[in-house]
């Protein structure tokens, strides 16, 4: 086992994944020589060389088009969206090509396609650096949908996805690259290095997509959380002192609805944290799924906390951010009704 922040761990499955499969490619802006704009691809055009990791133009519809017709002869391009608010341009080739072809060949084509992209706010990023774009590949039909929360997962997870035959958006919450973190503005990242799940294998070792984690047990309330949002959520649970159960949904598509209701008919109460705009979030599909499910469980409404129906503001990041204390009074309501 090796200590690893998340970044380390990304790199370490992209570069297991180079040297296991000789049809792996990684490419992007900036991926190369420069080793990514956060350096995720750091070393592996020099280990690896140019044919295998390379840099691309400013052109993301051309990089997913280029990837989406590797993908459909054998090859297993992983490409990097610089930021995750970068990836419209591309999204008419993701959803009208990607995740149609298997479809429209009647399964003779498929495309192993990862796209790997930085998202969420919390770096001071504004607008346009801080998007967390999911639930619109959510929506869509023959996409899988990422979201790791610790570096062992995004391992596992990433290895995962490369080695999945579908298309994959892999979204790396990058405010917790570095670190995890509690959702407040006036304290510093922790070091992955005081987390357990800083602990990483290494060689190749796989997360299956679909599978949630409960991080914390608890019997009053579920909290249904992904991404930078499980380290706030835990923080929220702590700050409220109720006996909350926070799930790391890990995969949004498809979701391990069967950990969900477990959790929730047991507490019969639910709250969902996520960093995106509320309306027509991911969690709005979240509590569908719950009302559904678990509708004579439920004690009490089910709860929301999201960011502001705005566009990310960059000087009241911090009103906009979804911390502890908004998941805190989220959790007493719920648990006082």
């Amino acid at each position: 086992m090796a200590t690893m922040n998340m970044i380390q761990a990304l790199n370490s499955a992209l570069d297991v994944m180079l040297t296991r499969d000789a049809n792996v490619l990684v490419f992007g802006e900036d991926v190369g020589y420069f080793g990514g704009v956060f350096r995720v691809t750091e070393g592996l055009q020099k280990k690896h060389g140019l044919t295998r990791c390379f840099d691309t133009p400013i052109g993301e519809a051309g990089i997913v088009a280029v990837a989406i017709g590797m993908g459909a002869y054998g090859l297993r391009p992983v490409v990097e969206i610089q930021f995750a608010d970068y990836i419209y341009p591309a999204y008419d080739q993701i959803v009208s090509e990607a995740a149609r072809i298997r479809y429209r060949s009647a399964g003779e084509f498929y495309v192993p396609l990862t796209i790997r992209t930085p998202y969420g706010g919390g770096i001071f990023g504004g607008q346009t650096h801080s998007q967390s774009p999911e639930a619109l590949f959510t929506h869509v039909a023959g996409i899988k949908t990422v979201v790791p929360s610790s570096p062992y997962d995004a391992k596992g997870l990433l290895i995962s996805a490369i080695e999945d035959n579908d298309p994959v958006i892999f979204l790396e919450p990058k405010r917790i690259y570095n670190g995890p973190f509690n959702g407040r503005h006036d304290q510093p990242v922790i070091p992955w290095s005081k987390h357990p799940a800083s602990e990483v294998p290494e060689g190749h070792y796989k997360i299956p997509l679909g599978k949630a984690s409960v991080v914390r047990e608890g019997a009053q309330v579920t909290v249904l959380a992904y991404g930078t949002m499980v380290h706030v959520a835990l923080e929220g649970v702590a700050e409220a002192g109720v006996d909350g159960e926070v799930i790391d949904l890990r995969s949004l598509v498809p979701v391990d609805i069967d950990t969900i209701v477990a959790s929730v008919e047991k507490t019969g109460r639910c709250v969902i944290v996520h960093e995106a705009t509320r309306t027509s979030g991911y969690g709005a599909e979240l509590s569908a799924l719950v009302q559904e499910n678990c509708f004579f469980h439920l004690e009490a409404p089910i709860e929301r906390v999201a960011g502001w129906d705005t566009p990310y503001p960059h000087a009241h990041e911090w009103a906009y951010f979804p911390g502890p204390s908004r998941v805190a009074e989220a959790l007493r309501r719920t648990v006082e009704v």
